[in-house]
């Protein structure tokens, strides 16, 4: 397995570690500020997983489509990013 690999999956696994962590501190009925800070710093972990997923997407098959020279590929691949950024607002 890829070090690059790895690393996303660790940091997902953190992040299921800290969900559990929430939902702890909600069965024990603790500070809802406190609880709102965990959520957050989730958040936040979840998204850096994103970005380095699409980055890997643009540097993998992004630009295999873009070296294939096959103009339909290179159209999918650009119209898969255009929709996932427009599901993102």
């Amino acid at each position: 397995m890829s070090d690059a690999k790895t690393a996303k999956l660790n940091r997902l696994n953190r992040i299921a570690g800290q969900v559990r962590g929430v939902a702890q501190m909600i069965e024990d009925d603790r500070y809802c500020m406190d609880i709102l800070h965990q959520m957050a710093a989730i958040k936040s972990a979840l998204a850096k997983v994103e970005s380095q997923v699409l980055k890997d997407h643009a540097a993998c098959c992004v630009n295999e489509a873009i070296a294939s020279g096959d103009e339909a590929e290179q159209r999918a691949k650009f119209e898969e990013l255009v929709d996932l950024l427009e599901k993102r607002r």
